[in-house]
């Protein structure tokens, strides 16, 4: 425990075939079948660390992916049906999120006592962590109910949701009818498995050049939370559907991540649905693409970067079978010169004439991928106009991608000039088999303008499907508040209920007792609506936009 806590200690992913081959004592941490974590001392703080180890090693860092027409997905036709009347019975839904209010009314029973069954709170050490994890505090129902009749609830289960982003997504998906407020849960009878994450370690924001004060969460223990929301279906054998409403645009954007991975392993399994948020990238200017076909083999783009963004990183993906150099010229001219593809080699370059410092991995080889990566990372930047040239060293045509952070990690003051807006779906969105949800305005059906957008990188259709995500009646945190949710996040929660409606009519009623997370989205997608003017599957819309009414229809005309 205390190592997956100290700053001291970096946490490294690594694949379960490399474990008898380091000398690893109690430094062993095991996610799941695939990968564990390894904790290495951290020394003096070397940016060039990223380069000692591979870059697929460093957990990848997530943001939340949010800032209600129940009828626009066919949901309340369904729940309104004698003979269906699905609302989320015998259902479990996971939330790997910022927390959750649990004295909230939307997560209450008419009798006021919880809807929640497990709380895993990885940032309080104070109590007993669940059983096979070393960290957190584990709070079951009986020890809710017992807060909730106290006059002090915090004191006794001290669970909250500071940023309000876990407790809109979950009441989205399963909190309590209030009428007064014109809200409902998709699946207000189903209850919850609640993992509040702990914020990433400091050091691993060092590592890839986050600020300090930035809310992110990173992978591994993620991946942790996942296992524990397995293990508890398991135990009390439900079926549950896990909602990830978190995004992030590190990576090769080809699902060939850690998490995307084992996340496509849960989803073929009986009894596990998973939604993903596709993410709200698509109109912040923070990717560029370029396919040079033609002599001479180089492209050059610019990159404007904010007065307030002094430390950042940006991450270019090649898909070309030769190798390429980078070359990167501050706004009075001053250039790196060249920076030449290598195995590990870590280079940092100082300016002259500006504070501003910038290290250089241009791997040759990333190992997750096997694609070539060049890692930018900036520190004390000029403000302005940055120029980059990407060139063939093979004199031959040459295709690339770049990515700046997502969420918050950055701010809207740094954008690329010639920005693209395709390829812009955060991981875990990339991944084959689970669900990937993007989000359009129900009022005048209309994608909305910050939804990610296909395809991936390697062409992988991708997202899947549209639901409302525009303005979605949740609970927020404190004594019967309520709002609205904007943003992929609330899609992929409205999409979360709809994968629990399938689930309950398939297992709990023994319609199809071993239906798989993977077999639900393939009935979402056969029964989505789609325009007869629009080509589907695009990487806008993916295969359409929800409709659970119409899956069940075409379900009875089988």
């Amino acid at each position: 425990m205390e190592k997956i806590l100290d700053n001291d200690y970096y946490d490294l992913i690594i694949n379960n075939v490399s474990v008898p081959q380091v000398d690893t004592g109690d430094n062993i941490t095991l996610l799941n079948l695939r990968h564990s974590l390894l904790n290495i001392p951290r020394t003096e703080f070397d940016p060039c660390i990223l380069g000692q180890y591979p870059y697929n090693n460093f957990p990848t860092l997530y943001t939340p992916t949010s800032t209600i027409s129940i009828e626009k997905s066919g949901i309340g036709t369904v729940q309104r049906n004698p003979f269906l009347n699905l609302l989320g019975r015998g259902i479990l839904i996971g939330i790997v999120d910022t927390g959750i209010d649990y004295t909230h009314e939307a997560f209450l029973h008419n009798d006021n006592t919880t809807k929640i069954l497990s709380i895993w709170d990885q940032s309080i050490q104070t109590g007993t962590p669940p059983a096979g994890f070393t960290f957190g505090t584990e709070y079951n129902a009986g020890m809710i109910n017992i807060a909730l009749r106290s006059d002090n609830p915090l004191s006794m289960v001290p669970v909250n949701d500071t940023n309000g982003h876990g407790t809109a997504i979950a009441s989205i998906i399963s909190g309590r009818p209030n009428a007064d407020n014109s809200f409902s849960g998709v699946v207000p009878e189903s209850e919850l498995v609640v993992v509040k994450l702990k914020e990433a370690k400091p050091n691993l924001k060092e590592v890839f050049f986050v600020p300090e004060n930035v809310l992110c969460y990173q992978e591994s223990d993620i991946i942790l939370a996942l296992r524990y929301l397995e293990i508890y279906a398991s135990s009390v054998s439900r079926p549950i559907v896990i909602c990830i409403a978190l995004g992030s645009s590190q990576g090769g954007h080809d699902g060939s991540g850690a998490l995307s991975n084992y996340l496509n392993y849960l989803a073929r399994l009986p009894g596990v649905g998973i939604s993903v948020s596709a993410g709200n990238e698509g109109n912040r200017r923070r990717h560029y693409f370029n396919s040079t076909t033609n002599a001479p083999f180089y492209n050059d783009f610019e990159l404007r970067i904010g007065e307030n963004d002094k430390l950042f990183s940006m991450e270019i993906w090649p898909y070309a079978l030769g190798r390429l150099s980078v070359d990167i010229s501050s706004p009075n001219r001053e250039s790196t010169n060249p920076v030449y593809p290598t195995i590990n080699d870590c280079r940092m370059f100082n300016f002259i004439f500006t504070p501003s410092q910038i290290w250089v991995n241009n791997f040759i080889f990333e190992e997750e991928t096997g694609d070539q990566l060049m890692l930018v990372r900036f520190q004390d930047a000029l403000p302005g106009v940055w120029r980059i040239r990407i060139q063939s060293l093979d004199n031959a045509p040459l295709s690339f991608h770049v990515w700046l952070p997502s969420g918050d990690m950055i701010s809207d003051e740094t954008f690329f000039l010639n920005p693209n807006p395709d390829t812009t779906i955060t991981s875990p969105g990339n991944g084959i088999n689970q669900l990937t949800v993007t989000a359009y305005n129900q009022f005048d059906e209309s994608i909305l303008l910050e939804s990610s957008r296909g395809y991936t990188r390697i062409g992988l259709v991708k997202p899947d499907i549209a639901a409302p995500g525009y303005q979605i009646p949740c609970a927020l945190p404190g004594v019967s508040q309520y709002g609205t949710l904007t943003g992929t996040g609330a899609a992929a929660a409205h999409t979360a209920g709809a994968i629990a409606m399938v689930m309950e009519w398939g297992i709990p009623r023994g319609n199809l007792t071993y239906i798989t997370g993977y077999d639900v989205n393939r009935l979402i997608i056969r029964g989505a609506r789609r325009d007869s003017s629009i080509i589907y599957p695009n990487n806008i819309w993916g295969y359409g936009q929800l409709d659970v009414n119409n899956l069940f229809l075409r379900l009875a005309n089988i």
